[in-house]
């Protein structure tokens, strides 16, 4: 035995533990703390997580037994080198960092009773139940407890040594522990297993050695740590949060050394807060009752063991394959060991505190993934790209010039690693530079070259100093560095160049790496006074907050800092929030939770803050003065709103969508009031008008698609992009039962009538009592709960929903709403304007009511009325006259019980004097006339074959057209060329396989020609155009794997300058042409745009909802000055008003253009500039990237390409899986050239 070395008989006696072992777990946190007595005698067992010498020590000052110091005399020094923590093993040295921090517990090599030694003052041994496993010697009280009296880090353990009388001795750096077995035989069991254990960790230490020396010695991995009360003892303890564990220890002493009093393992803890500063850690054998020194302290314990839970449960598989590689075993900016997060992009491995700061840089330069929870992402490709570049490559370039007076640490605060990554990352400050930088066409030039290898260092430095992701190679088959990677069959190459698809280049900025988003100083602003506040928060406000969960604090609004006090005598704060770290301020409604008047407090480091104050008034200073403290002075018109929400965010829009830009956003009601970065005032969007409103990527994007523009909002911050994400979606609803409150049109018409006036007006103006017959209650209530709730996603379908039931829709939404159409203020005058007898007065009285209603209520009544006027004039099918549906509308839109027929006549005047009251001029009337026409003509081709008018029997081929592939289909009105072409394959039981797209053809034999009908194509108006020598066919389509691949590609070729441009503008096919015109035009590889004159900033709006097909060169047919256009035809729809455009080309190399760019090209939409719908699948493809359907076909002497869109959305995500397995923008307005 080691002579003066501390022998530790540390069994630590508390009748409180033991008691709440044995006792239910549901009554160990109702126990009074226990007092420790002096003098007690030996029966009587104090504080059981410690031993009895320590108590000796601390309550008696009593000598060591050996009467020498408690520090070893052979030691070599009395405070050896700190101990490396890791989540596994705490305390101890750095090779353990070879295992996982996993929520299982280590095998047991060896257990089984054995006596420890005595403590001091007493001959009597204790009995423990004692287990060894890989990382620690731990002893119990019974074999069925299941946390220790103590634990000894195997790696701290010296050697062992038998001192006689089944005795052994564990011999530590600084302590002693000795045990007796039963027998020696017993004895000897113990020592050799304990040698063979120690010996094989001292040996991985060696190997260690220098992987722990690269990283400065030892390193903390400790997520959480300080002194905590627990309650049943005295003094507080030592707790380390670390990993899936959290630790206790005695004492600072204790965990420096490694010696811990036990663990728990959280993956089966879950943790309450139970008061202001006490907070509950619950397992299944016991529930920890500890309280910290202050509410943010509570605060910050809470969310440690929270995230200890989190990683607890999680999955180290993907982790432990990635760690193989040494390099990866380190965080690649603070040199962590164990990082557990990942930028996939990067193809960097980092630990939790420096992946918070890689969020805050946006995903356009970093995308940030976990190596336990995020799963999915970890495809083998992705995993293998991390053996092949990792930290070490990644690093080469990255850092290859840091210096070391700016590298950062473990240790270091978040604003060091924050202002670090921004050099590193977003600035590329310390990057090793490319010998071709600079050079943009060599840069490319070579990326072409490196992908078609396994050189992958070399494609980092490549991209990342400059060289484009997509652009062009020169070969046809292959035209973007993607393809080329495929075709030389380089996976890691591709895998590469997805990740960083939307990546953003490396930019210095100027005023260097300041993170703040400030260029000029905030007004100093000063506000205080008593707020009540609850502990911050690292996740949204899901519940409501009772008044007891509120604590009255005095804060303080200062110099640029928001400070929170105990109350107003303290001089030091409990906590401080820097006005230029908020991001976001959200007033809450009225009565959210136990506070009447709420608000929310939005932070850069993922944190929220809830205050509130009993005094709406109060609380409306106190929100103003933080919107003024922290909001841009650029934005300052925006503190004028009374919003509901304010803040700060990245979006995308306009034709730069190269770079995020920072804006400033307020919500204020339905209106998403917005100063973009480059404009000096704000713009408002109507929310309820949106066309689309949709989240792309994992949550990162929110898109806003207005008519003449789209929005994308990214999110950066997960915590208040997801609170804006919930605000919009629900500012963009419906929210109450009036007219004003419903999503509307353009036009200011609720879409919920738009919706219902679309379907009758395509499916039910002949059908026979209309609006009189009654449709099935049940549909109906169903059909009105989705329109009210969404009307935005709902499409109203002929076949899934019936005439009847939505007209009676209609119906009862008039009937049930909250003002009325015509309003409670102004019906009566409605009423009494009837007994006019002169009807010219009377129509006078009618126009000045129209003139008093609202904005929305004066729209929607004209479309009403308009609609019913084109109803009464099929009445002769359809049986509904002027009087019958002036009977059925009047007590409706009027909500009376229908004794008197005023309500009626006022209907029936409205109609029968339509054009009058609502100034229809003879153009517009000439429309409706028209539209009439083309409707009844459709139904009688339709009718007058052997089927009911709407239904058509058609020849359909399968591939190819032979006798044996024919299939007979029934064809509704309503039938799109999707539902087409899922009917035929369903007859023939053909399963669509994962890469097979399937789509529906039209076949002209005699021009040899053929189009893929888009997918939302009606095909009836397409039968009826056919010829006889043109069919329809159903076939693979064989070239879409190179379209993907094309899709991949943004050229980078351009054209630009003034062509004569004519716009029939036609009603059904019945139009005027307005004749060609000046107009400049802008070509590149992603969209065609049109501007009025070459100094102009207006993009011209066109309407491509129609467009059916894209021709090229006509010259017969283009009738301009020029030999040669491009024409756009336009597509059947009674819904709107077509446009054929027809554009002459003067020069050559408008058509040269094209072809230049590869052998096929179509161009979105250049109205929205909507992204491509196969974005999610090439690494987030910007907006405008061009859709194309259909291998290179001839007709009319040059290649024809179908390329249109259905204007309304209709379809959208579904309608794809038989074709690309894609969800389409829901708007598609596409022109295609070839």
């Amino acid at each position: 035995m080691v002579l003066g070395a501390a022998t530790d008989d540390s069994d630590y006696e508390d009748s409180t533990w033991e008691e709440e072992l044995a006792g239910p777990a549901g009554d160990m946190a109702d126990k009074e703390d226990a007092e420790p007595v002096t003098g007690r005698p030996r029966s009587q067992r104090v504080n059981s997580l410690f031993s009895e010498d320590e108590l000796i020590e601390d309550y008696y000052n009593a000598p060591p037994a050996n009467g020498g110091s408690v520090w070893s005399d052979n030691s070599p020094s009395p405070r050896p080198p700190a101990p490396t923590f890791s989540s596994s093993s705490p305390g101890t040295l750095s090779d353990s960092m070879e295992g996982t921090a996993t929520a299982q517990l280590s095998p047991t090599i060896k257990a089984g009773w054995l006596d420890k030694n005595p403590p001091q003052g007493s001959y009597i041994y204790q009995r423990r139940w004692v287990k060894l496993d890989a990382d620690y010697l731990r002893y119990f009280d019974s074999e069925k407890d299941p946390y220790s009296k103590r634990f000894i880090p195997v790696s701290s353990i010296s050697r062992i040594t038998s001192i006689g009388d089944q005795k052994f001795e564990v011999i530590t750096n600084n302590r002693n522990f000795v045990f007796r077995a039963e027998s020696d035989a017993d004895r000897n069991e113990w020592i050799w297993t304990l040698q063979q254990i120690v010996e094989e960790r001292k040996s991985k230490a060696l190997e260690r050695t220098s992987i722990s020396l690269t990283i400065n010695g030892a390193t903390d991995l400790v997520d959480k740590s300080g002194f905590l009360e627990l309650r049943g003892f005295k003094h507080k303890l030592f707790v380390v949060v670390a990993g899936d564990k959290v630790f206790l220890y005695k004492n600072a002493e204790d965990y420096r050394l490694g010696i811990g009093i036990t663990y728990i393992e959280m993956n089966l803890g879950n943790v309450k807060e139970v008061d202001r500063r006490g907070f509950d850690l619950t397992t299944p054998y016991r529930i920890f009752s500890f309280s910290a020194d202050s509410d943010q302290e509570k605060e910050e314990w809470v969310e440690a063991m929270q995230q200890s839970i989190s990683e607890a449960l999680s999955n180290s598989e993907v982790a432990e394959r990635i760690w193989l590689v040494e390099s990866n075993r380190f965080c690649a900016d603070c040199g962590s060991p164990k990082p557990d997060w990942a930028s996939i992009n990067l193809c960097v491995v980092i630990c939790k505190r420096c992946a918070g700061e890689h969020r805050g840089l946006g995903p356009g330069i970093t995308k940030v993934r976990s190596l336990k929870m995020d799963r999915k992402v970890w495809t083998e490709e992705l995993i293998e790209l991390f053996h092949q570049i990792g930290n070490a490559v990644a690093n080469q370039f990255w850092a290859a010039n840091v210096p070391p007076s700016e590298a950062i640490t473990p240790t270091s605060s978040s604003q060091e690693r924050r202002h670090f990554l921004i050099a590193k990352y977003r600035e590329g400050k310390y990057r090793r530079y490319h010998p071709l930088f600079g050079n943009q066409e060599e840069l490319n030039r070579a990326l072409c070259a490196a992908v078609t290898t396994s050189d992958l260092a070399e494609t980092q430095a490549l991209l990342f100093c400059g060289a484009a992701v997509n652009c062009a190679t020169g070969d046809p088959q292959c035209p973007t560095p993607l393809a080329l990677a495929e075709k030389s069959g380089q996976r890691l190459q591709m895998e590469f160049l997805l990740h960083n698809k939307t990546s953003e280049m490396p930019r210095l900025e100027v005023g260097g790496s300041e993170e703040k988003p400030y260029s000029v100083p905030l007004p100093s602003v000063t506000h205080n006074g008593f707020l009540y506040k609850t502990p911050s928060m690292a996740k949204p406000v899901s519940e409501r907050k009772g008044q007891e969960e509120f604590s009255r604090r005095w804060c303080t609004l200062q110099d640029g800092i928001l400070s929170y006090y105990e109350n107003d005598r303290n001089a030091v704060p409990n906590g401080e929030i820097k006005v230029e770290e908020i991001v976001c301020l959200v007033n809450n409604s009225p009565h959210t939770h136990g506070i009447e008047s709420t608000f929310e407090v939005y932070i850069e480091t993922e944190r929220l803050y809830l205050f509130g104050l009993e005094s709406p008034d109060s609380a409306r200073e106190w929100l103003k003065s933080i919107a003024k403290s922290f909001v841009h002075p650029r934005a300052e018109e925006l503190l004028a709103l009374d919003f509901e929400r304010i803040g700060r965010l990245h979006y995308k829009g306009g034709l730069n969508l190269e770079r995020a830009k920072e804006g400033w956003f307020a919500l204020a009601g339905s209106v998403l009031h917005v100063c973009f970065e480059d404009s000096e005032r704000q713009e408002p969007l109507q929310l309820r008008k949106l066309q689309e409103l949709s989240i792309q990527g994992d949550n990162e994007v929110l898109v806003l698609v207005e008519r003449r523009r789209t929005l994308y909002i990214q999110g950066e911050r997960k915590l208040d992009f997801l609170g804006w994400v919930h605000a919009i979606q629900k500012a963009a609803g419906s929210s109450g039962d009036t007219l004003s409150e419903q999503q509307l049109t353009e036009s200011d018409v609720p879409l919920l009538v738009d919706r219902c006036i679309d379907y009758i007006t395509q499916c039910g103006l002949t059908s026979e009592g209309i609006y009189r017959k009654s449709g099935q209650n049940s549909k109906t209530t169903s059909l009105l709960e989705m329109l009210r709730r969404d009307a935005r996603s709902v499409r109203l379908k002929e076949g899934e929903h019936q005439v009847d039931d939505v007209a009676n829709t209609l119906k009862r939404f008039f009937r049930d709403l909250g003002d009325g159409l015509f309003t409670r203020q102004w019906g009566q005058d409605w009423l009494r304007a009837t007994a006019l007898e002169d009807e010219e007065a009377k129509i006078s009285e009618y126009r000045r009511l129209l003139g008093t209603l609202p904005t929305v209520n004066r729209a929607t009544l004209k479309a009403l009325i308009n609609h019913l006027f084109r109803v009464q004039r099929f009445s002769a099918e359809n049986q509904m006259n002027t009087h019958n549906l002036a009977i059925v509308f009047g007590p409706t839109l009027f909500q009376t019980d229908g004794k008197d027929y005023k309500a009626g006549r006022v209907v029936e005047d409205l109609i029968s004097h339509y054009v009058k009251i609502f100034n229809v001029n003879d153009q517009e009337m000439k429309k409706q006339q028209d539209e009439i026409m083309a409707i009844m003509k459709m139904r009688e081709a339709a009718s007058s074959g052997t089927q009911q008018a709407g239904d058509f029997i058609c020849t359909v081929y399968l591939e190819e057209k032979k006798t044996e592939a024919e299939q007979h289909v029934k064809i509704p009105a309503t039938m799109t060329a999707e539902e087409l072409t899922f009917e035929i394959l369903d007859r023939r039981k053909i399963v669509m396989k994962e890469k097979d797209y399937w789509s529906c053809f039209e076949v002209n034999e005699r021009e040899e020609a053929e189009r893929p009908l888009h997918y939302s194509e009606k095909v009836l108006p397409i039968l009826h155009c056919l010829g006889t020598e043109s069919y329809l066919v159903v076939k693979k389509q064989m070239s879409m794997e190179n379209m993907l691949i094309y899709l991949a590609s943004r050229v980078g070729d351009c054209k630009h300058g003034m062509m004569k441009f004519r716009e029939e503008r036609n009603l059904l096919g019945l139009g005027l042409s307005t004749g060609f015109h000046d107009r400049y035009f802008i070509l590149n590889s992603t969209c065609l745009r049109l501007y009025k004159e070459v100094r102009s900033l207006k993009q011209r709006t066109p309407h491509l909802e129609n467009v059916s097909r894209g021709w090229g060169a006509q010259p017969g047919r283009a009738g301009g000055p020029a030999p040669s256009a491009l024409t756009r035809l336009p597509r059947v729809n009674p819904k709107s008003n077509p446009v054929v455009a027809r554009v002459p080309i003067t020069a050559r190399s408008w058509m040269r253009q094209p072809q230049a760019m590869g052998s096929s090209v179509c161009y979105s939409c250049p109205q929205c500039c909507h992204p491509s719908p196969l974005a999610p699948v090439l690494g987030g493809a910007s907006a405008c990237t061009p859709i194309i359907w259909g291998p290179p076909v001839w007709g009319y002497g040059c290649p024809l390409l179908q390329a249109a869109g259905d204007g309304d959305g209709e379809g959208a995500g579904a309608a794809w899986r038989g074709w690309a397995g894609l969800a389409p923008p829901s708007h598609g307005h596409w022109i295609g050239l070839l």
